[in-house]
Order: C-alpha cells, then sequence, then structure tokens
C-alpha cells in the first residue's frame, strides 16, 4: 500500500474519488483532442452520470471537476472551485445528464467532447484514490489507467499492425507496460491503446503517424501527478 492509498492525492476537495477522479478522466478525454484543438480548447462537453456519480456530482463536487479537467485543469488547480465560470469565460458549453450506463462501476462517467468538427467520446470511472480507469474510447473496448503516458492508436485491422507498433516503440528505447486491442469487426476499423513508461519521442510518433495503416494517433500524458501540460 502506498502513502497516496491512505491519504489520496494533492487535490482541491472534497472527494479524492468524485472529485480528483472525476478531474483526471476529463482531462484525459482533453487530450483526445488534436494539438491544434488543445490550443484553442473544446466548445462543448457533455457529461452523462452513472450511479454514484449521478447522485452526489453536486454535494461531493463531479461536476466542478468534470468541467475543469475539460478546461486543462489538475486536481490540485483552484479553479476547480470557479469552474462553471471559467467555462463560460472559455466559451465552453456544458452539460450534465444521468444514464444506467450497464454494468459498470458506481463512479462512472461518459463523456462527450466537441472542438471545430472534432468529436471524441470516453467512457471511465474513478476507482477511488484519485485512481481512474478509462474502458471505452470512441466504442472501442481499450483499458488505460492515466498512470502512465498512454498511446492511443486506431488504424485497420491488418496482420502485422500490433508489431510494427510494438517494434517503434522497442526501437525508441521505451517499454511497454500493457497492451489492449480492440475491433469492431475482422478487417475493418481497431484501436489499441498501450501504456509504456514514458512518453515516445516526436520521430517516433512522427513515423507512426504517417503509416498508412494507421487512421489515428494521441500520445497522452500521466495525469496521475501534479503538474499535466498540453502536447
Amino acid at each position: 500500500m502506498g502513502l497516496l492509498d491512505v491519504i489520496g492525492p494533492v487535490m482541491v476537495g472534497p472527494s479524492s474519488s468524485h472529485t480528483a477522479g472525476a478531474c483526471r478522466l476529463a482531462l484525459l478525454a482533453r487530450h483526445l483532442l488534436s494539438p491544434d484543438a488543445l490550443a484553442s480548447g473544446p466548445t462543448s462537453a457533455r457529461f452523462t452520470l452513472h450511479g454514484s456519480f449521478a447522485k452526489t456530482a453536486r454535494g461531493h463536487g463531479t461536476d466542478l471537476a468534470l468541467v475543469a479537467g475539460t478546461l486543462g485543469a489538475t486536481p490540485d488547480d483552484p479553479v476547480i472551485a470557479r469552474a462553471f465560470e471559467a467555462a463560460r469565460e472559455a466559451g465552453l458549453e456544458t452539460s450534465f445528464h444521468v444514464a444506467n450506463l450497464g454494468d459498470v462501476h458506481p463512479n462512472t462517467v461518459r463523456i462527450e467532447l466537441e472542438a471545430g468538427a472534432e468529436r471524441v467520446l470516453v467512457v471511465g470511472s474513478s476507482l477511488g484514490g484519485g485512481a481512474v480507469r478509462v474502458f471505452d474510447v470512441d466504442g472501442f473496448r481499450i483499458d488505460f489507467s492515466g498512470a502512465q503516458h498512454t498511446l492511443l492508436v486506431r488504424h485497420v485491422d491488418t496482420p502485422g499492425v500490433i508489431a510494427r507498433v510494438a517494434r517503434v516503440i522497442a526501437d525508441d528505447d521505451v517499454n511497454i507496460a500493457t497492451l489492449v486491442s480492440a475491433r469492431r469487426k475482422r478487417g475493418g476499423d481497431a484501436m489499441m491503446s498501450i501504456e509504456i513508461d514514458r512518453a515516445l519521442s516526436e520521430p517516433a510518433v512522427a513515423y507512426l503517424t504517417h503509416l498508412r495503416v494507421i487512421t489515428w494517433l494521441r500520445m497522452l500524458p500521466e495525469v496521475m501527478h501534479a503538474e499535466v501540460e498540453d502536447a
């Protein structure tokens, strides 16, 4: 058991599950946008709350944390307390909804972001102590925690793609912690989430981005630390 398991993360309160975790989930969703969209920021955010998140969102600051994370704030950022005001200043429209998202953790949220022509959808859960788990990106059943740098790769389901991406990661002298792959149908659209020990170098990312079978790629930062910069 680590220290954070006992005292929780450094954060703006009141709850490591409902505030810190929610903020981190929204921050991960934000980083699914392209660099150009990140520079201007998302313009619309729709949050669908499930279970405990739905029942105590306002009392535990979940709504504030989700909006703040969408704006790029970390759990220790004082802007959380004035997140709705900050959203108005940034031109971000927000809406909250309640739904049963199925057999998932009680602290689960579906986040839908828009920035210009871009749309991203993330479903994830806050597991306690500020820890989170994303298990759905744009309808693909992947899996990552935000505790490490994460490479998301959307690609055509073609033999050898996973091995080719893994080879580039190894050649960049980066170790893979976890790799999850999902596809909609054989030979169709697919996605892999790869948690790695450090971010890939710019040349490695550029090489992967230009592979013919890769249609979309994002290099997500760690969000379990206090400082996260937009990439």
